[in-house]
C-alpha cells in the first residue's frame, strides 16, 4: 500500500487525511502538539516538530513515503518544500518559490516584477509614506504584530516596525499602503499555469481586526474583479513556474480596484475546505490532495451545487473560562466542530477557539444578514 505523510496534526487537516485514505493510501501524520486532534485520534502519529527541517527530513527518510503533503499552515508547507527538494516528491514548490510566496517582502518583490495588483510598498526608512500604512512581520501569521498607522508619522511607524520585528522569525517587517475595502479570498486550483476550478469567499473579522472569523461563498462578485484576480493568479503561476495545485489568495476590493494581500499554497485553516464542500458539493480536500498523489483536479462544471452556508470561528476578546454560549436568534446549525469544553481557559483571538460553526440560511439575502449580524457580535454572547 502506498504511504503518505501528512505534515500537520491540527483539526483542519482531518479532511485531508480522509481524502488520502479514500485514495487507498497508508497515511502517517507528523506534529509535535499532543493536544492536536490528529495526534490524539490517529494511530500512525509521529511526535515530530516539523518546524525542525532536519527532524522532518529524518522522518521522511525513515518512512520513505511516496506522498509528502503539507497541512493547513505555512510552516508545514515551508518545511515540506525544504525536505522534498531532491527527493522526487510531487506537487511541492521549490524552496525558492516557497519563499517568494510565504515571505511577504519576497512576495511583494516577485509580484511587482510580474505586474500583479498589490499595495504600494515603502522602503522604510529610506522612503517616507504619503498616506496610511499597514506594518506587518514578513513571516508571521494570525494577525500577530500588525499595526495600522493612519497618519504617516515617523515615530509611530518606527514603533510599529519594532512590534512587527519582535514577532517575526527573521526579525523583519514590511511597510505598505493601507487599502480600505472588503476582504475576499480566492481559492483556485491550477494545472499547467491555468485555473481549472475556483471559488470566491467574502470574509469578515468580528473579534480581531486582523483575523478572519466569518465567511461565506459569493456568486455575484464583479466580473471585472474576478477576471483581474484570475489573470493575476495565472501570471503568478506562470511567472514562478508553480507546480500544479491550490493557489489560495486573500485580496481587498476597494471601489473598482483589487489588491492582493496574501498568497498561500497550502490548504486554508479553520475548515475552509468544509465551507466550500458544504456550499457547493465540491470535494475540496480531495482536489487539494490530488496533485500530491499524482492525480489531477477535474473542473466541476455545472455539477456545482449552491447552498447558503456561513462559517464562523468562535473566539473571545479576553482571557476567560468557558461556561456557555447564549444564542440571540434561531439558527440552523449545519455542522458544529467543538474545540473547547466547559472550564477551559480561553485566550483572546486568535489563540483561544471555542469551535467552528457552519450555519445554513434559507436564501442569499438571509445568509448576508446572518453574516452581518455575526460579524457585529449579535449572534450569541459568551458566558452571559
Amino acid at each position: 500500500m502506498p504511504r503518505a505523510l501528512l505534515v500537520d496534526t491540527n483539526f483542519s487537516s482531518w479532511p485531508i487525511l480522509q481524502a488520502l485514505e479514500a485514495r487507498g493510501l497508508e497515511v502517517h501524520v507528523a506534529g509535535a502538539n499532543p493536544a492536536d486532534a490528529l495526534a490524539k485520534a490517529h494511530p500512525r502519529h509521529h511526535a515530530v516538530d516539523y518546524s525542525d527541517v532536519a527532524a522532518l527530513a529524518r522522518l521522511v527518510d525513515d518512512l520513505q513515503p511516496e506522498v509528502l503533503i503539507p497541512g493547513c499552515n505555512d510552516r508545514s508547507y515551508i518545511s515540506c518544500a525544504a525536505v522534498a527538494a531532491g527527493r522526487g516528491l510531487a506537487a511541492i514548490d521549490t524552496p525558492e518559490n516557497t519563499r517568494s510566496i510565504n515571505d511577504k517582502a519576497a512576495f511583494r518583490s516577485a509580484a511587482g516584477r510580474l505586474g500583479l495588483s498589490i499595495p504600494q510598498v515603502w522602503d522604510w526608512p529610506q522612503q517616507t509614506p504619503d498616506g496610511a500604512v499597514i506594518v506587518k512581520p514578513v513571516d508571521a501569521f494570525s494577525g500577530k504584530g500588525i499595526t495600522i498607522v493612519r497618519q504617516p508619522d515617523a515615530a509611530q511607524i518606527e514603533a510599529a516596525v519594532g512590534r512587527a520585528a519582535e514577532v517575526s522569525r527573521s526579525g523583519r517587517a514590511i511597510v505598505e499602503e493601507f487599502v480600505e475595502g472588503q476582504l475576499y479570498s480566492h481559492s483556485a486550483f491550477v494545472a499547467g499555469g491555468r485555473i481549472v476550478q475556483d471559488f470566491w469567499v467574502i470574509e469578515h473579522c468580528s473579534v480581531n481586526p486582523f483575523v478572519v472569523d466569518v465567511s461565506h461563498l459569493v456568486w455575484d462578485l464583479d466580473p471585472a474583479v474576478m477576471a483581474g484576480m484570475r489573470g493575476d493568479v495565472e501570471r503568478l503561476a506562470g511567472g514562478l513556474d508553480l507546480v500544479d495545485g491550490l493557489v489560495h489568495t486573500q485580496f481587498i476590493v476597494s471601489g473598482a480596484r483589487h489588491v492582493i494581500v496574501e498568497v498561500t499554497r497550502r490548504c486554508p485553516g479553520d475548515l475552509y475546505s468544509q465551507l466550500i464542500q458544504l456550499s457547493t458539493g465540491f470535494d475540496y480536500p480531495a482536489a487539494y490532495a490530488a496533485p500530491f498523489t499524482g492525480g489531477k483536479v477535474a473542473a466541476a462544471g455545472d455539477r456545482l451545487q449552491r447552498h447558503d452556508v456561513m462559517r464562523h470561528t468562535l473566539t473571545g476578546m479576553q482571557t476567560v473560562h468557558l461556561q456557555h454560549l447564549r444564542f440571540q436568534r434561531p439558527l440552523h446549525i449545519e455542522r458544529w466542530v467543538p474545540l473547547a469544553t466547559g472550564g477551559d481557559l480561553l485566550q483572546p483571538s486568535p489563540l483561544g477557539r471555542i469551535g467552528i460553526l457552519f450555519a445554513r440560511a434559507a436564501s442569499p439575502a438571509e445568509l448576508r444578514e446572518l453574516a452581518t449580524a455575526t460579524a457585529a457580535g449579535r449572534l450569541y454572547r459568551l458566558n452571559a
